[in-house]
């Protein structure tokens, strides 16, 4: 299984024999996709004319239901709980979201039920993109994750430090750092793997990760 950091949420994961990407925006889009998966409509999470550059009419598209005023249909939206499998790769849906970072009072940046995070599940690895969220209750229940992919820049998301208690909560085998903005992901590494065991491994936009 090959990550493929494409900068800031982006990625490309190769599994399974499938072409995955995940909140397309930054980055080559080179290859056709099998599957798209996008965590929210915000713009830098789900572009639309890069999701067209990949798509083929085999291209199965996940995303929250109001992506699609976005992107053309058809469009797969799953709540958090829910899951689908395409071809050897199962995709998983939870929660993610802010209660301590708002827009304007009582108006958080990304509310409960505007976004999901995903748990891609291939080659009997467990790859858990954390979407834009704050350290949340939900990410102290999922387990045997063997690469979380967590936001590190604070502002709309968990900063380092924050970011750092969820990694050390979930106890992932490898943790990776993204929308980093222009903060430092050492800070996030030397927190992590001063009081855990988990191994962070720190990419630059078009690094590849083999899990």
């Amino acid at each position: 299984m090959k990550l493929t950091w494409l900068g800031h949420a982006s990625w490309k994961v190769k599994a399974s024999g499938k072409t995955i990407y995940i909140d397309p925006y930054q980055g080559r889009y080179d290859e056709k996709a099998d599957i798209v998966l996008s965590t929210h409509s915000h713009y830098d999470h789900c572009d639309a004319e890069k999701i067209e550059q990949v798509r083929t009419p085999s291209t199965v598209i996940i995303a929250p239901s109001d992506v699609a005023s976005r992107v053309k249909a058809p469009i797969k939206s799953l709540k958090p709980g829910e899951e689908a499998s395409i071809n050897g790769v199962k995709v998983k849906a939870v929660e993610a979201y802010n209660y301590k970072r708002f827009r304007s009072p009582g108006n958080p940046f990304h509310p409960k039920g505007l976004g999901v995070g995903y748990l891609i599940m291939a080659e009997g690895k467990t790859i858990y993109h954390a979407g834009d969220t704050d350290f949340i209750p939900e990410m102290k229940e999922l387990k045997n994750i063997d690469v979380a992919l967590v936001p590190t820049g604070g502002t709309y998301t968990m900063d380092n430090a924050e970011a750092a208690e969820a990694v050390v909560a979930m106890h992932p085998k490898v943790a990776i750092p993204m929308h980093i903005w222009d903060t430092n992901p050492g800070e996030f590494k030397r927190r992590v793997e001063s009081i855990s065991d988990v191994k962070v491994v720190i990419l630059r936009p078009g690094d590849t990760y083999e899990a």
